[in-house]
């Protein structure tokens, strides 16, 4: 069985740092596209950073030039490095992994929260 599971959420003041961790479990991780996701209150979910299996990476409008998106194979592991955060940042941050036959696989999700 798939498992996922996302750390490194917390409550950090603006312009402060947070880096996520996402291991994952029960699949071949190097062949995944791994993704990050974040879903604030009252808003939809909205897909923040993508890594794909050969390591090509992408990340939102909204994040650019402040998140970085990178994976360790030997760990089953992609983080999220989240410099100059911003109060809009603040929202459940779930890992999400794609298969090459389609199958997703999604974390329980951490909670990062900025505020001063």
């Amino acid at each position: 069985q798939v498992q996922l599971v996302e750390s490194g959420g917390d409550l950090v003041q603006p312009g402060g740092s947070l880096r996520l961790s996402c291991r994952s479990s029960g699949t071949v991780f190097s062949i995944n596209d791994m993704r990050w996701h974040r879903q604030a209150p009252g808003k939809e979910r909205e897909l923040v950073a993508l890594i794909t299996r050969f390591g090509g990476t992408s990340v939102a409008d909204s994040v650019k030039g402040r998140f970085t998106i990178s994976r360790d194979n030997a760990k089953n592991t992609v983080y999220l490095q989240m410099n100059s955060l911003k109060p809009e940042d603040t929202a459940v941050y779930y890992c999400n992994a794609l298969s090459p036959r389609g199958t997703v696989y999604w974390g329980q999700g951490t909670q990062v929260t900025v505020s001063s």
